[in-house]
């Protein structure tokens, strides 16, 4: 079974629009400084795999993984002693440290870095001085970095990904229905607005989740284009945190394992509406020059929102470290649970006496 997404870190720089589109200059001098080859275009683009077979290799294979968070110290003393302000965006989902550079984290407070991205899901910091290959060896603590077979890279640095709406949209055209900033849901609160009957439907079930590309099965290529899928719980648990999180999504996950398809349709768009119309599970950023957004990818959804109009050249790098094959563990308590902050009512509702 392959191991799922865990962190996504992202560099963002902005401009303003001009008429032509070159490489926004913070972006061009960003990557000139870090000496990245441009000589031979940008980005680099790799060779597009075409069968099934070749990309089911890719993650096929077991990996020795162990969370960072797990090891960090709890009270995260090291991070936060060394910023001048931690602010939570929202009582759920979403933390901002202001005073730190990423570059200059040590091993101790990676560590705690990686357990707050646990617990608060994604956590951003602005204005950052982070080279692509800095970026990517922050990575790398934190899991093995996926080099993607499909997204355009930063030439030389193979596992970091290049984000450029103006260069996608030569392409993909975007407009108002296909937006551009971002806003995260909370997988762990996601799971505790379903009432403790209605888990019980969903523990220990499994879905078939799906690669976002087709590719061709080399067995049969006349039988046209066909998904990577994958068969994972709905309810999984953050191994740093052992917090029980719903993780489905929209656009990747298809049907639910033992059902007929109407009734996992059901489920699942309920499920959906769950994480997508809660808005107080809800954190939405705006982003500045040289803001670095670091989210798990386990306990969280993210979406676009078309905030800044295309009105500015926008340019991002990003790097995505793998974790371990999702599991379920039916004695896993949700995250209220763990913190102590079920009311009355939740407590009623679960048989919870003290």
């Amino acid at each position: 079974m392959a191991p799922a997404s865990i962190l996504d870190s992202i560099v963002d720089t902005i401009e303003p629009r001009k008429e032509t589109l070159p490489l926004p200059e913070p972006a061009h001098q960003r990557l000139l400084k870090a000496g990245i080859d441009l000589s031979k275009g940008y980005p680099y683009r790799p060779s597009v795999p075409l069968y099934l077979q070749d990309v089911y290799k890719i993650r096929n294979e077991e990996r020795l993984y162990q969370d960072a968070g797990a090891r960090a110290d709890k009270s995260k003393k090291k991070l936060f002693s060394a910023a001048t302000k931690v602010t939570d965006l929202t009582t759920h989902i979403g933390t901002e440290i202001e005073g730190l550079q990423l570059k200059d984290l040590t091993p101790q407070q990676r560590d705690e870095l990686a357990l707050l991205i646990a617990e608060r899901s994604v956590v951003f910091f602005r204005n950052q001085d982070l080279t692509p290959q800095q970026q990517k060896e922050l990575g790398e603590w934190f899991g093995e970095v996926e080099v993607h077979p499909q997204t355009p890279q930063v030439p030389g640095v193979p596992g970091v990904t290049v984000i450029w709406p103006d260069l996608f949209t030569l392409e993909k055209p975007a407009d108002f229905r296909r937006p551009g900033d971002t806003l995260w849901a909370s997988g762990y609160s996601a799971y505790e607005k379903l009432s403790p009957e209605f888990r019980k439907i969903i523990d220990g079930k499994y879905a078939v989740y799906r690669s976002a590309h087709p590719y061709l099965d080399r067995q049969d290529p006349n039988a046209g284009p066909k998904y990577i899928e994958r068969t994972h719980p709905l309810v999984r648990v953050h191994p740093a945190t052992g917090w029980k999180v719903l993780w489905v999504n929209r656009s990747m996950t298809v049907r639910i394992v033992g059902l007929d398809k109407a009734e996992s349709d059901v489920i699942l768009n309920y499920l959906y509406d769950v994480y997508e119309k809660n808005v107080d599970i809800q954190v939405r950023f705006k982003w500045t020059p040289g803001t670095s957004a670091l989210w798990d990818n386990r306990i969280t959804i993210h979406n676009a929102s078309w905030d800044y109009g295309g009105r500015h050249p926008r340019h991002g790098t990003r790097v995505t470290s793998l974790a371990e094959a999702p599991y379920y563990d039916p004695n896993a308590p949700t995250r209220r649970q763990a913190l102590g902050l079920l009311d009355d009512q939740e407590k009623s509702d679960l048989g919870v006496t003290e």
